[in-house]
């Protein structure tokens, strides 16, 4: 590079006015770029959050917009996917059900929730299991599923005690007096009890009683008198009325009677047990025996 001094660069100079020199013009987009870089510079961990916020905010907009759309279309294809197994054999076709005597099929059939296009694979046997397990008489029960289309249901129910006759109605209960379903005959050896209050003191009375067996020939009902106290009643119309503390001595008393004087036998319509220290009997009627 050739040297010049500044004689030189002197001689050709002349004096100017600086605010006649002319001003650099840059473009806008070099202008726009310049202050996006500076601006970069001094604000890059703001501007980041700032975009990742209004990109999340959109993404939430747009999927707000869409959706019923995709709910519709969610809806249309699993039930295009459902139809697809039926019609691949994948659908239940064969429902078996062991074990229940007072749970009603159809009632099973209900919880298990299968209709005649459900396909094995959407079987939710969970689900189907702790609906039936609610059946009043089911004390557990398991369901098993076996490709392609075989659904097995195993029920164990809880154990009758007794029967409870209200309102015109049978039904049988368990040992806390619920009611676990109707009587239609297949429990006819278990013991009747009938009146308000009955279902829920039977357990106590029938265990009392089947200590003593002999007191139970030709007995056909336990009534409950009033919720506090029990009669029973024997299929010759007798009565015997025990009384509402003491039970256990009384049956004892009337085993003891029946073993010395036959008293179950005799021909009289009531025996009171309910005072303690007394037996009182009524005889029947004259024209009653007559009749009988």
């Amino acid at each position: 590079m050739q040297q010049v001094k500044s004689e030189a660069f002197l001689a050709g100079a002349r004096m100017v006015d600086p605010r006649a020199l002319p001003v650099p013009v840059s473009a806008p987009k070099r202008r726009l770029a310049n202050r996006f870089s500076r601006a970069w510079l001094l604000h890059a961990r703001i501007i980041r959050r700032s975009l990742l916020v209004l990109a999340v905010l959109a993404a939430g907009g747009v999927a707000y917009q869409v959706r019923e759309p995709a709910g519709e279309l969610a809806n249309t294809v699993g039930a295009l996917m459902q139809g697809g197994f039926a019609e691949a054999g994948l659908a239940i076709g064969k429902i078996s059900i062991t074990g229940q005597t007072l749970t009603a099929e159809q009632d099973i059939f209900d919880a298990l929730g299968i209709s005649p296009d459900t396909p094995t694979t959407a079987f939710d046997v969970e689900a189907a299991r702790l609906r039936i397990a609610e059946l009043p008489a089911v004390d557990s029960v398991s369901v098993r599923k076996t490709y392609p289309g075989d659904v097995a249901v195993v029920i164990t129910e809880k154990v009758p005690v007794a029967r409870w006759r209200v309102d015109g109605i049978t039904f049988v209960i368990d040992g806390q007096g619920t009611q676990i379903g109707e009587d239609r005959g297949a429990y006819g050896d278990l013991p009747l009890v009938i009146g308000d209050g009955a279902a829920d003191d039977a357990l106590v009375m029938i265990r009392a009683l089947n200590t003593y067996p002999q007191l139970q020939d030709g007995m056909i009902a336990l009534s409950r008198i009033a919720d506090r106290r029990w009669d029973m009643i024997y299929d010759t119309g007798l009565r015997v009325q025990l009384p509402e503390q003491g039970v256990a001595q009384a049956l004892r008393h009337l085993l003891s009677y029946q073993t010395e004087y036959q008293l179950l036998d005799r021909d009289i319509s009531v025996i009171d047990l309910r005072v303690d220290t007394v037996v009182a009997v009524r005889p029947n009627k004259p024209e009653d025996a007559e009749e009988s």
